[in-house]
């Protein structure tokens, strides 16, 4: 058993790292983990952490064939979700959870999202241990054209965007998915490839700026968040976190 609190995260590009939230877990007592997956770091094949955050990065779920780390990075949110391992996935992460689990996930669904966006915090999430609290309408920034069309059995659906229904969910007890950044400031915004962003009607400047300006919003909800999420791995660590008869478990992976 680790001295301290350990939490792994599997980073799928090579600009897709914890960033602030890595900081503010290892602020809050929480060792970070980083395997680089995308330049073939071996992902572990049995989950021996106090928890997991899975990160996002350009694909779906199951794009096996063009990220063959893929399949290995399933199965340690199967075993979390077995094992009521806390866990936290972003974007493809949240997509991740959501397929394992048994909700669906489509490419180019709906209009995409890009930037600083509204995400409006659902009633449902007063009693969440992660989200309870936050104001009714948060900043995160959002970077997406793929998307959770379908919550897994059972879920209980966190908060909300018009374009993109599904930005946040648990699974369980102690498994968390976002379809947002939580881990990015506005400084990631200007690294997006402009001409994409323009063929889908977006400005980067318009958006770098817009972030800046929801920055201390984002920035004071996400970091109770993480602190949150320390909290629960760390008493993972302690022991007296306890798997749940409500867990849970993986039901498939069709992502219709």
């Amino acid at each position: 058993m680790s001295q301290v609190p350990n939490v792994l995260v599997v980073q799928h590009g090579e600009n897709g790292g914890p960033g602030r939230f890595g900081e503010w877990l290892a602020e809050a007592g929480v060792a970070v983990q980083v395997v680089t997956a995308f330049d073939g770091s071996a992902v572990p094949g049995r989950l021996a952490h106090d928890g997991l955050i899975v990160l996002g990065g350009g694909y779906m779920p199951d794009d096996d064939e063009k990220a063959p780390w893929l399949p290995a990075t399933r199965s340690l949110v199967e075993q979390a979700l077995r094992g009521s391992v806390p866990m936290f996935g972003v974007c493809l992460g949240g997509q991740m959870l959501a397929a394992v689990a048994g909700g669906k996930v489509q490419a180019d669904a709906g209009a995409p999202e890009h930037g600083s966006t509204a995400v409006t915090i659902r009633p449902e999430a007063a009693d969440d241990p992660l989200f309870h609290g936050l104001p009714d309408v948060v900043p995160a920034i959002e970077h997406h054209v793929d998307a959770i069309t379908g919550l897994p059995p059972g879920a209980v659906w966190l908060a909300e965007t018009a374009r993109c229904p599904y930005q946040a969910f648990r699974v369980g007890p102690r498994a968390w998915g976002v379809q947002f950044h939580p881990e990015v400031t506005p400084r990631r915004i200007r690294q997006w490839n402009g001409e994409e962003l323009r063929d889908q009607g977006f400005d980067r400047e318009e958006l770098y700026a817009a972030a800046v300006a929801d920055e201390p919003a984002s920035a004071a909800a996400w970091h109770a968040v993480a602190r949150r999420f320390a909290s629960i791995v760390r008493d993972r660590h302690r022991g007296t976190v306890r798997p749940r008869a409500s867990a849970v478990a993986p039901r498939g992976e069709d992502h219709g």
